[in-house]
């Protein structure tokens, strides 16, 4: 299976992790893509978000019912989001800066597209 990480070109790691997709019915959402689908739910934080395995790949879908109308997108974990942040390529706009999460930081751009693409790091991870 390849991997779905990717070196910048000032060498810092970057892997797509998971399908952002919000939701505004969990349950309904649960019941199509674990249920329906058949695919494996691998985490849950609270009674908002849930991860589920797809097969065929390392990526996976985040559920997210926080924010139903936020943009789907993919989610790329990197080691550091504040240094992502300022040595991002100018043609990625900022839509939310750096902000503390459960775990780390996320930050929120959007690409020349219009496409929305969400970068995280789990620096404050206990684990």
């Amino acid at each position: 299976m390849p991997e779905s990480s990717y070196e910048t070109k000032e060498g810092r790691a970057m892997k797509l992790e998971f399908l952002f997709t919000p939701t505004s019915d969990l349950k309904a959402s649960l019941a199509l893509y674990r249920d329906g689908l058949g695919f494996t739910e691998t985490w849950r934080e609270g009674d908002a978000t849930v991860a589920l395995a797809m097969p065929g790949t390392d990526v996976q879908l985040m559920l997210d019912a926080h924010a139903p109308d936020a943009p789907a997108g993919p989610l790329f974990v990197v080691d550091s989001v504040e240094t992502f942040h300022k040595s991002r390529p100018e043609t990625l706009a900022v839509v939310e800066p750096p902000s503390e999460i459960p775990g780390g930081f996320l930050a929120t751009y959007q690409d020349p597209g219009g496409a929305t693409l969400y970068v995280m790091d789990q620096s404050t991870d206990a684990s």
